[in-house]
């Protein structure tokens, strides 16, 4: 009896508890929440719950949170979706995109609110099984990948010429096998005057009914580029690099050349793939002021690009800003475009229901300075900047310390439970 007693006494405590669990374990409250594939721009607020969105309301109550993060004056977007890096790193090859040329992509993903990365080739069907378990199953930025038609990957110098080792059947047999993570398949740098491996990848693309990515290499008379795109590829076939110099892009009078329109309309997608040497303002400019925007922007990240004029996601973006795209313009070529030419919609949105990968923008306003792949400098006054990152419910990067209270009203020495639970070692 004296225990029945006490589990009388006890359960009304214990259901009084459950009910005061709160509704949303993360609140951020008060931002411009842009997402292009609804349609929103609002000032909203975005609920967090078991890792996903569970709400994008006007006005969320914050006593319904378990943690609610202050974010009026910022942008609140999808996790950005960075559709072209090089990420194979660790493998000790020199001067290769499979080795020391890449980087590892957590170094270099939240800090500018990117959440998903796409690795464009570095890896062929031979060396895969090697990069999905050196970088893809560690990293915890999400990492997809275009394979390379080159069996053994972005090798370099002769290994990316061996025509022998395109193999479209192998190729196309390796993402059958892993589905949840080869988007699609990757040419680049080759240098020679036949078609051979535009026409592999493509071959491979139509086997496994996916979508290819072109970085031309060497432009050859023999192979022109207009051909590339008006007659080569398919649509959803991606051209990346799409303003790099030796584009026949302009005429003599500075008008943009029609078969690119032409292209676009039948399909083909524009990818810019900024890089250390594939992005010129005097293309990208004119050719945007004539209609010709990119349909996704991406930094072709590696150790050259990152410390040259390209820099970071967020400083690519803030160059078509400057241009003069709007935000949800810049917004949607940055998340919701290139996930559906990867054709991951459940990415690059903030619908509720999806994993909640967050960005978490602000825009400064001042004077600052951009530079292209040549050298020459954009002067503008808006620049991007990542104040919060949130990936798969908690916060992975705070710039400013927005998530965090006060150190004067802090009274325990523990991280909260919005970041991903990892305990700095303390000396």
């Amino acid at each position: 009896m004296r225990y029945l007693l006490a589990f009388v006494l006890l359960f009304p405590v214990r259901l009084a508890a459950q009910e005061k669990q709160p509704e949303y374990d993360l609140v951020l409250k008060g931002g411009q929440v842009i997402d292009p594939q609804s349609g929103r721009n609002a000032v909203a607020d975005v609920g967090i719950r078991d890792r996903k969105i569970a709400a994008i309301e006007k006005n969320i109550p914050e006593s319904s949170a378990g943690k609610v993060i202050h974010v009026a004056g910022m942008i609140v977007a999808p996790g950005l979706l960075d559709i072209h890096t090089h990420n194979y790193a660790g493998t000790g090859l020199r001067n290769a995109y499979d080795g020391d040329n890449s980087v590892y992509p957590d170094n270099f993903t939240f800090r500018t609110c990117v959440t998903t990365v796409v690795d464009a080739g570095s890896s062929g069907w031979r060396n895969f099984p090697d990069f999905k378990d050196r970088i893809i199953d560690r990293a915890k930025t999400r990492v997809l990948a275009f394979i390379n038609i080159v069996g053994n990957g972005m090798g370099g110098g002769k290994v990316e010429q061996n025509v022998d080792d395109m193999d479209p059947q192998a190729t196309a047999e390796l993402a059958k096998k892993y589905p949840e993570i080869i988007v699609g398949f990757k040419t680049a740098h080759f240098t020679g005057p036949e078609w051979t491996a535009v026409d592999r990848v493509v071959a491979a693309g139509q086997i496994a009914q996916l979508p290819v990515m072109i970085d031309f290499g060497s432009f050859r008379p023999e192979r022109p580029y207009e051909e590339l795109v008006t007659s080569k590829l398919r649509p959803g076939d991606i051209s990346t690099h799409m303003y790099i110099d030796y584009i026949p892009m302009l005429d003599t009078d500075g008008k943009l050349m029609p078969y690119l329109l032409a292209a676009r309309k039948r399909g083909v997608i524009f990818d810019v793939g900024h890089g250390m040497g594939s992005f010129l303002f005097k293309q990208a400019v004119p050719a945007i002021q004539q209609g010709f925007l990119p349909d996704s922007i991406s930094t072709d990240l590696h150790i050259g690009s990152m410390n040259a004029g390209m820099k970071d996601m967020n400083n690519v973006m803030s160059k078509f800003l400057n241009i003069g795209l709007t935000l949800p313009d810049v917004i949607l070529r940055s998340t919701w475009n290139p996930a559906k030419e990867i054709h991951h919609q459940e990415l690059g949105n903030l619908a509720v229901g999806s994993a909640a990968d967050i960005s978490v923008l602000s825009v400064a306003k001042g004077k600052f300075g951009f530079t292209d792949s040549l050298g020459a400098r954009m002067d503008g006054d808006k620049k991007l900047a990542c104040e919060l990152t949130v990936r798969n419910g908690l916060v992975v990067w705070d710039l400013n310390g927005i998530s965090r209270d006060p150190w004067q009203q802090k009274k325990d020495h523990h991280l909260d439970s919005t970041w991903d639970g990892t305990i700095p070692h303390r000396r």
